[in-house]
């Protein structure tokens, strides 16, 4: 990988993991628009410790509420204080795990096409603009149900179809809820905790098994320029998408989409 390819993916990375716009349709996209060969399990690796870290981060004092309201809720076997929360987090991401280890196959063999990227990024990007039309806009994320929880989960896992964005889906059926766009926001965010830490362990598996030789500079460099803009990414849609709303988000997704379907498919 040269300086160039370093930068760009990482970079890209960062931003499309948490805004709603697809990571996967990007990441394919860029690299057969300039001709790069594919960057391999180790830089993947270095990128979800990256978006990992810099979520962690973001969040490091509510994460810190609620694991130790988790942990006390354990022990008193009762709900207290955010332990709510932390429950939410730990039942939404089942279905995605499940789903990864039944279906994980599946996906991977006949849903990475262009077609069904450029479909998925238009069709989701619509119900996204549509949720965020609709929605009531009235709750925050302590408020969440269990059928909400499960809602939202099932949501993520259907995420995992290419195209989809994990962070576009989870924040529509959120919406969808009721949630404002902040309180829908904010749980995506926390809800990826678990499933980026899950996917890069399962890269990093793949790349121990397959015993590769490593470029530490551009481990490092993707570690480091990922979590940066991933950060930062967090920071300013959290700041900004009670103004502008999801639909510049949308509209970008429709123009993606259309983009894909020239290039690759028409």
């Amino acid at each position: 990988m040269d300086l160039i390819q370093i930068i760009a993916l990482a970079l890209l990375q960062g931003l499309t993991e948490f805004l709603p716009i697809s990571s996967s349709a990007h990441l394919i996209l860029l690299p057969l628009i300039a001709g790069w060969q594919d960057q391999g399990l180790a830089f993947d690796v270095a990128v979800h410790v990256g978006t990992l870290s810099a979520v962690v981060l973001y969040f490091r004092k509510t994460i810190y509420t609620l694991l130790i309201d988790w942990l006390q809720s354990l022990r008193q076997r009762s709900l207290v204080g955010e332990s709510i929360l932390a429950w939410a987090v730990i039942l939404g991401t089942i279905p995605v795990g499940l789903a990864g280890l039944f279906l994980g196959d599946l996906i991977e063999n006949h849903l990475r096409s262009p077609l069904v990227i450029a479909i998925t990024t238009i069709a989701f990007g619509l119900l996204l603009g549509w949720a965020d039309w609709r929605g009531k806009q009235q709750r925050n994320e302590h408020s969440l149900t269990f059928f909400d929880i499960v809602f939202i989960g099932i949501a993520q896992a259907i995420a995992l179809i290419p195209g989809t964005s994990r962070s576009g889906i989870t924040i529509t059926a959120g919406l969808m809820l009721g949630l404002n766009r902040n309180a829908a926001a904010r749980f995506s965010f926390l809800l990826s905790i678990p499933v980026i830490f899950l996917a890069g362990s399962l890269k990093t598996k793949e790349l121990i098994e397959a015993g590769l030789n490593t470029d530490w500079f551009a481990i490092l460099a993707g570690v480091g320029l990922s979590a940066l803009s991933a950060y930062l990414c967090i920071h300013l849609f959290l700041k900004l998408i009670e103004k502008i709303g999801m639909w510049p988000f949308v509209i970008y997704r429709l123009l993606l989409g259309l983009v894909l379907y020239q290039l690759f498919i028409s």
